[in-house]
């Protein structure tokens, strides 16, 4: 990796029990054509090995966020951050190898304050059809919501200045997308968020793999984030609301059947893979609040 002095791009991972994960994504980080200023892995009461072996990695910081919740975990660690804009990425976001130098080149030629861009999906058997599919959505809802676009934490980045300027805003509510109540209040602010399709990176379809109920609830968040604010522009998120509930159950049986490591797809595997309990990171836990 080679260090750019131009902005300084420290990047920001909420981790609750990831270590099935997050190797992966310390590794593609590892693989910049630009080196970040800092890596900080922000543990979130995790009970497996996801802070051993962020430490593993002698460019991580690894600190630790007792309240329980992704926007505490993001927030925890935003506030830590040094350089001159923030990346946010989850523990299972595989970067392109010039993501951080994207995101110098996206600052640095705009008057932007935050960015998300595009995403594959890489343990997904028609990855190229899926990430074409999305990519079409997400250039939509960019077009139709205007500057009120959202913003995408498992491929974000936004300048440090736009935090500091609105953090004490932010509604810190489990009952919404904290990535979407941080460009509803920046955009209200003033500030200007965009999407940019070329800053690209790699996710799961592991959201899928859990019940429908639970699916539903993470789906619909997206234009009830927009509802609570009062903004009407929570109706154009609706159609693609519609086609991600029509369309989750083959999602979910071809993710599960995908073993991204040999690329093959197994109908035995789809049947037979077990599925990892997780805590849905968009909770709170009002026991570990105080």
């Amino acid at each position: 990796m080679v260090m750019n002095k131009k902005l300084r791009v420290s990047l920001v991972i909420p981790a609750y029990n990831e270590e099935r994960h997050l190797r992966r994504s310390l590794d593609a980080i590892a693989r910049q054509t630009v080196a970040p200023y800092e890596v900080i892995v922000v543990d979130n009461n995790s009970s497996d090995k996801t802070a051993v072996i962020a430490a593993e990695y002698p460019f991580v910081t690894v600190i630790a966020e007792p309240r329980q919740g992704v926007v505490f975990a993001r927030n925890a660690g935003f506030n830590a951050a040094r350089g001159d804009v923030i990346g946010r990425i989850d523990s299972d976001t595989t970067l392109d190898p010039n993501w951080v130098e994207m995101v110098q080149t996206i600052f640095a030629e705009s008057d932007l304050d935050a960015v998300s861009g595009s995403v594959r999906y890489d343990d997904f058997i028609w990855t190229g059809l899926a990430s074409w599919i999305d990519l079409q959505c997400r250039r939509h809802l960019a077009d139709k919501l205007g500057r009120e676009v959202y913003l995408f934490g498992s491929n974000m980045a936004l300048r440090r200045s736009a935090w500091r300027y609105i953090q004490d805003d932010l509604c810190n509510s489990a009952k919404m997308h904290e990535d979407f109540d941080l460009a509803i209040h920046l955009t209200r602010r003033g500030g200007v968020v965009a999407f940019d399709e070329r800053l690209h990176a790699g996710i799961s379809l592991r959201r899928t793999d859990t019940s429908l109920r639970s699916f539903y609830h993470y789906a619909m968040m997206s234009p009830r984030t927009y509802a609570q604010h009062r903004l009407s522009s929570r109706w154009h998120m609706y159609p693609v609301v519609t086609m991600v509930l029509f369309f989750y159950l083959p999602m979910r049986a071809l993710h599960r059947g995908y073993d991204p490591v040999t690329k093959q797809f197994s109908w035995k595997r789809m049947l037979t893979e077990p599925v990892v309990n997780r805590v849905d990171p968009t909770l709170h836990h009002e026991s570990l609040l105080k």
